[in-house]
Formats: structure tokens, C-alpha cells, sequence
């Protein structure tokens, strides 16, 4: 494991909840969700690693820069607890890959045209469908 992803688990806040999901009437009675909470301006990411998680977190970070994970897939704390601490790792790794630039590609002469030939194409078709008149007959 690396720096950062030691540093998040050992920043991260846990608090067990009631759940929802598998597990009977257990799920009732035992605290078995767990919510885990994390302050990303603690981690001091870079700009552009910060933005890709915040892109990436979506609606589970809040405006304080807190990432919110609950996970209550299992009927345990510790499947549970162990769910939530692989899906922010998960999260921080994804963060941290830098997207490959988009090579532009480049069409020749004879592509340019069969592609404004099939456009013409089709809007012959799509003005063909009106409707009928009497002298089209």
C-alpha cells in the first residue's frame, strides 16, 4: 500500500449504523452499516487529483470536502467496514491515474466526402417522408 492511501485509512472516521438489506430482524437490533468519513483537504492532494476525486466522488463528497461512503451489502460490521475502506481505496486510485490525452485523428479527402455523401444521403431520406400531396401522384 502506498502513502496516500495509508494516510486516507488512517484519517478516516467510522460510525456504525442501523442497516437496511440482508440480515433478518438482526438488522433491527445490531448496528451493522458502517459510514465511513474522510476530509480530503487533509490529505493535501494536487489540484488536478483533487478534482478528478471531487469528479469522481460525486455526491458522496459534501461542500466541506468530506467524502461519505456507507456501505450495508453484508450482515456484519467487519465485511462491511472491510467493503467501505476497498471502495475509498478504489477511489483514491482512480483519482491518481492521470486520463491518457486524446490523440486527435485525422480524416482524408475520400473520408471527408463519403461522410458528407452519407449526410446528403439521409437528408434526402428524412425530406422524402413528408406527406403526400395530390400532384405528387
Amino acid at each position: 500500500m502506498d502513502d496516500l492511501i495509508e494516510r486516507a485509512l488512517s484519517q478516516v472516521e467510522e460510525s456504525f449504523i442501523a442497516s437496511s438489506g440482508p440480515g433478518g430482524q438482526n438488522v433491527n437490533k445490531v448496528a451493522t452499516a458502517v459510514q465511513l468519513r474522510l476530509n480530503v483537504f487533509a490529505l493535501r492532494l494536487s489540484p488536478p487529483v483533487f478534482n478528478r476525486l471531487k469528479n469522481l466522488a460525486g455526491n458522496r463528497m459534501t461542500s466541506k470536502g468530506e467524502i461519505i461512503l456507507t456501505a450495508r451489502n453484508y450482515r456484519t460490521q467487519e465485511a462491511n467496514r472491510e467493503d467501505a475502506r476497498t471502495r475509498l481505496t478504489q477511489l483514491l486510485e482512480e483519482a491518481r491515474k492521470e486520463p491518457k490525452k486524446r490523440a486527435k485523428s485525422r480524416v482524408n479527402r475520400v473520408g471527408k466526402e463519403k461522410r458528407i455523401k452519407a449526410k446528403k444521403n439521409r437528408g434526402e431520406v428524412k425530406a422524402n417522408r413528408g406527406k403526400v400531396s395530390r400532384r405528387d401522384w
